[in-house]
């Protein structure tokens, strides 16, 4: 019973380094995985992307995907016109945190 404390003490002190391990690892970013932070800036980035197609009178939004990953933009989808490709990539680019615009669009 005496040791009871000490032992008790031991286990909160192992619990909570564990889950400090954990937490801060889990967070971290990689070359192939965005941290926690980098996920909510590229969601929103790609929020930002896709309200400017849709307040475009060329572009179609609802026919272009678009993914963000580490700053990177990806569009793909169809459209009907090489200028409409060309205008969809055109303002992905100019949008604020865009380091890259990978356009895929197929113009059908």
């Amino acid at each position: 019973m005496k040791n009871l404390p000490r032992v008790l003490s031991t286990c909160l002190v192992l619990v909570f380094a564990s889950g400090a391990a954990l937490t801060s690892t889990g967070c971290a970013g990689s070359a192939k995985q965005e941290s926690t932070g980098e996920y909510l800036d590229n969601s929103a980035m790609t929020a930002r992307v896709k309200s400017a197609f849709a307040s475009d009178e060329v572009v179609k939004a609802r026919t272009i995907n678009v993914e963000t990953f580490k700053g990177t933009v990806q569009l793909s989808g169809f459209v009907d016109t090489t200028a409409e490709k060309a205008r969809a990539g055109n303002i992905a680019a100019n949008i604020q945190g865009v380091k890259e615009v990978i356009n895929n669009i197929t113009v059908k």
